[in-house]
């Protein structure tokens, strides 16, 4: 167990808040306007992690607070006194109420780890999600790029090949069926891989979902990685953001399927990182036998 100094705690536990704050202040004051934003909106509706706790920064597994953060964090769920006056993650309590899930979640990371990335769907996901819609998209007050009709050919001019569930289940009816898979919530460990933009913004999930196991630097640099992928899956989109400030990921190009694929990547390279700092985590909260 290391015992972090209190100087030390609070910084860290500062310099998170700061990170955080660009992307959380901005979606509170939105919020309070009742204000939608059609890009940032996903990090705090579709990801169930509340603001506030976004911005509460955790020691994680095997790390120890003293003083004044000490005392907050015994009021915190599953912290526990150390016996020396420091405070950390009271592991037996976790593995108790979080050990299937981790265990689980170990299992998904694992596996998407072991397999080769795919760079060839393009983000037609979010195309296939307005397709044959008409005027009933996803984000009404955002309108399609090429219109109706020019989105539904891009479309049926390319091969869908999703593979990850929490995209798939949101296709229009007309294109379930022009998917060359059928991703289910039983399949997704059979599944996932790691150059799905979707399956790299969800390290963010599987990171919140881990705290207070996980440390608040892995938890921002997940959270970051799944705001930077955002930003690409809808300027890759076909939605027109330009009076956003966004210019087009224009997919149905050759030179726009050449810089979705290179920034993919890029992406990919960043999650593989972060996925084993997840399993590590999950390794060290889990029983050597696993769960």
């Amino acid at each position: 167990m290391t015992v972090l100094p209190p100087d030390v705690a609070a910084a860290r536990a500062a310099a998170h808040r700061e990170r955080l704050l660009p992307w959380v202040a901005p979606h509170q004051e939105r919020r309070s306007r009742r204000e939608a934003h059609p890009v940032w909106d996903f990090l705090f509706t579709y990801y169930s992690q509340a603001p506030a706790k976004l911005l509460r920064w955790h020691p994680g597994v095997g790390t120890a607070v003293t003083g004044e953060l000490a005392e907050e964090r015994l009021g915190w769920p599953l912290y526990t006194g150390l016996g020396d006056g420091s405070v950390g993650l009271d592991v037996a309590a976790f593995r108790a109420k979080r050990g299937t899930a981790a265990g689980w979640t170990a299992s998904l990371l694992e596996r998407t780890a072991s397999r080769a990335g795919q760079f060839g769907c393009f983000g037609l996901h979010e195309w296939a999600m307005v397709y044959r819609s008409g005027d009933d998209v996803r984000h009404g007050a955002v309108p399609l790029r090429l219109g109706s009709a020019g989105t539904d050919a891009v479309v049926e001019g390319h091969r869908l090949q999703c593979t990850h569930v929490d995209a798939f289940r949101f296709f229009t009816s007309d294109a379930v069926g022009r998917n060359a898979l059928q991703p289910t919530r039983e399949t997704q460990v059979e599944l996932e891989q790691p150059g799905c933009l979707h399956a790299t913004m969800d390290l963010y999930k599987w990171a919140y979902k881990l705290s207070p196991a996980v440390p608040g630097e892995l938890l921002a640099d997940c959270f970051v990685l799944a705001a930077d992928v955002r930003e690409l899956d809808m300027r890759a989109s076909p939605y027109d953001l330009a009076d956003r400030g966004w210019a087009p990921v224009r997919i149905e190009t050759a030179a726009g399927k050449a810089e979705y694929a290179a920034a993919q990547q890029g992406f990919a390279a960043r999650g593989a990182a972060l996925r084993e700092r997840l399993l590590a985590v999950c390794d060290a909260v889990l029983e050597p036998a696993g769960v």
